[in-house]
């Protein structure tokens, strides 16, 4: 079933690691098929180098197995949460990408210290509070306080990101940790100040409705 999905979600994956984002395991993408309602989503514990399409699992919104010999990854009952409350989202990102997640150990959300941050997140990278994994308990916190940002981080965690398509969710997790390091570089050097709320307001705009083709 959904094979050019498992394809494509099996190049997604592939991003993480070559952008940084993971380190062995850890980490996943999953995706909606909006015609079925089904979720694809990465087998637990299977390296990157030896995910094949044919190894993704397929779920129901109730966690039933749908298609897959091999165990769903762990994450897979907050994934599901988070597109029974978000109709809206058809893919999500779980990474622990080093710079991002260094924010989130101390449980501080990243402010618009960045014309990209504006055009991308349309305000603060926000952090939600600790939750423990392998239940929904993550999924809830991730609903709770994403707002409407594509990306949010987990005290003492790591990072999730959301999308209308599981590339755009990637897409926000590689800029999540782009954003993060540039601003961890600068805190090195001293205090950024914020961009106002208006122009940041006026800076997403013009990037989700005027730049690109």
């Amino acid at each position: 079933m959904l094979e050019a999905l498992r394809e494509r979600l099996g190049e997604l994956h592939r991003e993480l690691p070559k952008n940084g984002l993971v380190m062995w395991t850890s980490g996943n993408v999953s995706a909606r098929d909006p015609e079925t309602g089904y979720v694809v989503i990465k087998p637990s514990g299977v390296k990157y180098e030896e995910l094949r399409p044919e190894h993704m699992v397929i779920v129901d919104l109730d966690g039933q197995l749908i298609e897959g010999k091999l165990k769903f990854s762990s994450d897979t009952a907050s994934h599901l949460y988070i597109y029974r409350l978000r109709p809206d989202v058809n893919g999500i990102v779980h990474t622990h990408s080093p710079y991002a997640t260094a924010f989130a150990a101390l449980g501080k959300p990243i402010p618009v210290y960045l014309t990209a941050m504006a055009d991308e997140f349309g305000g603060p990278i926000p952090c939600g509070r600790f939750a423990l994994i392998g239940g929904e308990e993550i999924g809830q916190v991730v609903v709770e306080s994403i707002g409407d940002a594509p990306a949010v981080l987990l005290k003492n965690h790591g990072v999730f990101t959301v999308g209308q398509s599981a590339e755009a969710a990637v897409k926000a997790a590689v800029m999540v940790e782009d954003a993060a390091r540039t601003v961890w570089l600068a805190l090195q050097i001293g205090k950024p100040d914020e961009i106002p709320p208006d122009d940041v307001a006026k800076l997403h705009y013009r990037y989700t409705h005027v730049y690109g083709q």
